[in-house]
């Protein structure tokens, strides 16, 4: 072959790889970490103030993973009126879960035994006195 038929060989090789990058490319699934995130950064201001409210306080939340159950523990003077924890899997937004805390009790305990393992944030949103709080820990599964 001459030098020319190898640049029309090139160019096809090309065309067919640029072919399977687009539909490769399209096939992949994009999940974004909030379907909503122009309003959520619109109110931010409110979840910065709930931060700093949570780093006043002396003693903050703890959770720990134990067998199959992830336990959330709240010092003694915590007095929650109404709050909430989500798990939130940054790989998969099909896999996040909400779970609600209970006024009652400083210790409270949720089944993890359906959870896919990978990385999970810990999202607690409680109030507390009137004021929100907002912590945030990373667990493994």
């Amino acid at each position: 072959m001459n030098f020319g038929h190898w640049i029309v060989v090139a160019f096809v090789f090309f065309a067919f790889f640029i072919g399977a990058l687009v539909v490769v490319c399209v096939r992949e699934d994009i999940s974004l970490v909030s379907d909503d995130y122009y309003n959520d950064e619109l109110v931010y201001q409110d979840q910065i103030e709930r931060i700093n409210n949570t780093k006043t306080l002396i003693n903050k939340p703890e959770i720990s993973k134990v067998g199959n159950n992830l336990t959330v523990r709240f010092d003694q003077q915590f007095n929650i009126e109404k709050g909430e924890m989500k798990m939130f899997c940054p790989s998969n937004s099909k896999l996040d879960k909400d779970f609600v805390l209970s006024a009652a009790g400083n210790i409270q305990q949720f089944d993890i035994s359906t959870f896919e393992k990978g990385m999970y944030k810990a999202k607690l949103l409680w109030t507390m006195h009137g004021e929100e709080y907002y912590y945030e820990e990373i667990i493994y599964i």
